[in-house]
């Protein structure tokens, strides 16, 4: 009797850690497929230019040719230069996020 409920004890463990290991592989397939497709996309999009200007009397954030602001700043238009407001009327082009956060923390100071 013993020795049967130790049999069925290894064997229970043997299908429970077979099922792990077949999940695992799985799964690990799956992301494998998941980061090819999500790189090829990356490499197909353009890159995206920031574009800062003046949207509804605030500092707008732009991500490419979009009319619809990526972002917007807290940022009193009155209380800017003369030289910062015609920028912003004009709009500063800007290539990455850090970028963008650089020129909105001076902008802000």
């Amino acid at each position: 009797m013993t020795d049967r409920k130790i049999l069925f004890t290894l064997m229970g463990a043997a299908t429970v850690s077979g099922f792990i290991v077949i999940c695992t592989l799985g799964q690990t397939v799956y992301h494998q497929k998941v980061e090819a497709k999500s790189a090829e996309i990356v490499r197909t999009l353009p890159d995206a230019e920031y574009i800062i200007r003046e949207y509804n009397g605030k500092v707008a954030v732009f991500r490419g040719e979009s009319p619809v602001p990526y972002m917007t700043a807290d940022c009193e238009l009155s209380l800017l230069s003369d030289y910062d407001k015609a920028a912003l009327k004009q709009g500063v082009t800007l290539k990455t996020a850090e970028e963008v956060n650089t020129y909105l923390e001076d902008l802000t100071t």
